[in-house]
């Protein structure tokens, strides 16, 4: 165990809030007078983690804090008294948790196993918006970049390989039999693989649900992966957000394609450093079968 005096984790404590408070404020003022944004607004709406929640800092497994400030947290879950300071109940959160953190486990060391697939281009997005004048769009408030008729060109031109089910499940139904896979959140542990922007993304959902045995601080670069990637991932879609002040990635034409691997493959180096990071932890918390 590493005791932390309240001179060392208070200053991180802060620290952490104000690096919150920089994506999670103009979420809630935007929330409170009820506008939507296409990009900011996705990690705390799609996501289960609160702003509030995110806030809130933790030191990680295996780390005691020490003096007045840090006792007021035994009445947060899973915190409980070590040798005069304050930590996480490891066995407690565990047990507790036992599932969660098998199934983190898997995916993690699953998708870190496998070959990234760099050749889908964000086509997902198209095919959520694929036969549009009789499915609709999931933002309804965006227009479409080419039109519908220009997006069901793009999907019916490309070839669509999305591995990744949470991506898959919002194809439209004349769209989901176009991709060459068909996941299942039973084989998700089978498909998911690093150059997959929405796996990781999901890093960010893999380190909330390992919280608090997770130090805030790695949250927080998987939250800020996440931001960047969903970012590119929106200007990639056939939404046009240039009232928004993004500029498209036209994953239709060569230039646009080259692009998006480039960037998918520096986000795939970035989810691989965190990947083997979350790892790590899960395996410490893991119990023994």
């Amino acid at each position: 165990m590493t005791s932390l005096p309240e001179s060392a984790w208070l200053p991180r404590a802060r620290a952490h809030r104000e690096r919150v408070e920089r994506f999670a404020a103009p979420f809630v003022e935007r929330r409170m007078k009820q506008r939507k944004h296409p990009v900011e607004d996705f990690l705390f709406t799609y996501y289960t983690q609160k702003p509030g929640q995110l806030q809130r800092w933790h030191p990680g497994a295996g780390v005691v804090l020490e003096g007045e400030a840090a006792a007021e947290r035994r009445a947060w879950k899973f915190y409980t008294e070590h040798d005069g300071g304050t930590g996480l109940d490891v066995e407690a959160f565990g047990a507790a948790r036992a599932e969660a953190i098998r199934f983190a486990r898997i995916i993690l060391a699953g998708t870190a196993s496998r070959p990234g697939n760099f050749a889908c281009f964000g086509l997902h997005e198209w095919a959520m918006a694929y036969r549009s004048e009789s499915n609709g769009i999931r933002h309804e408030y965006l227009p479409l970049r080419l039109g519908a008729s220009g997006t069901d060109r793009v999907v019916e031109e490309h070839r669509i390989r999305c591995t990744h089910f949470d991506a898959f499940r919002f194809y439209t139904p004349e769209a989901a039999p176009l991709n060459e896979l068909q996941p299942t959140r039973e084989t998700q542990r089978d498909l998911e693989q690093p150059g997959c922007l929405h796996a990781n993304m999901d890093l960010y959902k893999w380190a909330y649900k390992l919280t608090p045995a997770v130090p805030s601080e790695l949250v927080m670069d998987c939250f800020e992966l996440a931001w960047d990637i969903r970012t590119m991932d929106m200007q990639a879609s056939p939404y046009d957000l240039s009232e928004w002040g993004y500029e498209p990635l036209r994953i239709e034409t060569p230039e646009g394609k080259a692009r998006y691997v480039e960037l998918q493959r520096q986000f795939a180096e970035r989810a691989d450093v965190l990947r083997a990071r979350l790892l790590q932890v899960a395996e410490a918390l893991a119990l023994p079968s």
